[in-house]
């Protein structure tokens, strides 16, 4: 019985998310490849353009045999289709090619550099907030006529609908120009090279401080309102009144019986918070300069690279599918009405 049980968990429940996890992979990174094609903008004639500016002499001949390299270089030698085989041959050796903002670093490399930057940043940020606002939003949702409530109800009210760049400036502008206690921009100081020490790793607080405190801020704020809301109706529900008649204490209720049935949704908010890496979050990475993946995506789509666009939005899309697919087979550990359908 238990091994039939296992088998169709198997066919029902995993063989479709697996298959819908495949599909919108595969259907992610092909738009990934087709959306810089359709740019107005070649990156080598671009090339050839800044070197001539330069003042350098390129014969005809020259051109023409520099343009055939670089487009090989680039894979975007030959027809759309060709460019589009080569591509997955490539991808599944690991190999986005050489980068035109960087040339002639690799990739991979850029993007090697850039996610510890990013990763730290964006998960640091993204747990804190979703465990802030579960907390406070929980207790608030149960206690919604309190005062502190009240009050925290109007301060998310007035930071949640600012996006994330212009609350990002508002700090930018307050404690690194007018209070300067903070730096303008950067991950580290100028020169400091990543070592395992406590200087550099302060000096690495100190420039993520900012762009930390504008992600948790919005986030929590965020997570604050939807956590309230969805505590607020699971208190309508019977066994909540009948624990309450039955003389719980509001604390067990609150974590025995409401956040337990809340769970659900908001552990899906939490998976989908890790989609910002496409949202405003890369954003506040290029208002403070932060040496992640949204600057390095900025000068990609600046300098028209179509090999780091790629790369990024590829290795971005993996990683986001791939948690969502990961969070729908712990969805069975949270809530057993799912394993039971």
């Amino acid at each position: 019985m238990l091994k039939g049980g296992r088998l169709r968990f198997f066919r029902r429940y995993f063989l479709p998310r697996l298959a819908q996890y495949l599909l919108v992979t595969f259907i992610g990174i092909n738009v990934a490849f087709f959306i810089p094609r359709l740019f107005p903008s070649d990156p080598v004639l671009e090339t050839i353009g800044t070197i001539r500016s330069q003042g350098t002499y390129l014969d005809p001949a020259t051109v023409d045999k520099f343009i055939s390299d670089l487009r090989e270089l680039y894979g975007l030698e030959g027809t759309i289709g060709e460019q589009y085989v080569d591509f997955w041959k490539r991808l599944f050796r690991g190999d986005f090619g050489i980068s035109l903002f960087q040339f002639p670093e690799p990739v991979l490399s850029l993007i090697g550099k850039a996610i510890p930057w990013t990763v730290g940043l964006l998960l640091t940020s993204t747990f804190l907030s979703w465990l802030f606002g579960l907390v406070i939003g929980g207790i608030a949702g149960y206690y919604p006529n309190r005062l502190w409530v009240r009050a925290l109800d109007a301060v998310s009210m007035l930071v949640r609908p600012l996006p994330y760049y212009i609350f990002a400036f508002i700090l930018l502008i307050i404690f690194a120009y007018v209070v300067p206690w903070f730096p303008l921009g950067g991950g580290s100081s100028i020169g400091w090279r990543p070592e395992l020490s406590f200087r550099f790793f302060a000096d690495v607080i100190r420039h993520a401080f900012l762009p930390f405190i504008s992600l948790t801020l919005l986030g929590t704020a965020a997570m604050y309102q939807m956590t309230k809301l969805v505590v607020q109706n699971i208190n309508a529900e019977d066994f909540v009144q009948y624990a309450q008649l039955g003389g719980v204490k509001g604390r067990a209720i609150i974590s025995k019986y409401v956040l337990r049935n809340a769970m659900l949704p908001l552990f899906t908010n939490l998976v989908l918070s890790l989609g910002q890496i496409f949202g405003g979050a890369l954003i506040t990475e290029i208002v403070f300069s932060y040496p992640g993946l949204g600057t390095l995506t900025y000068h990609a789509v600046v300098s028209g690279d179509y090999n780091l666009i790629l790369g990024v939005t590829t290795i971005s899309v993996v990683a986001v599918t791939t948690c969502i697919f990961l969070a729908d087979l712990v969805y069975p550990l949270l809530d057993p009405r799912v394993r039971y359908r």
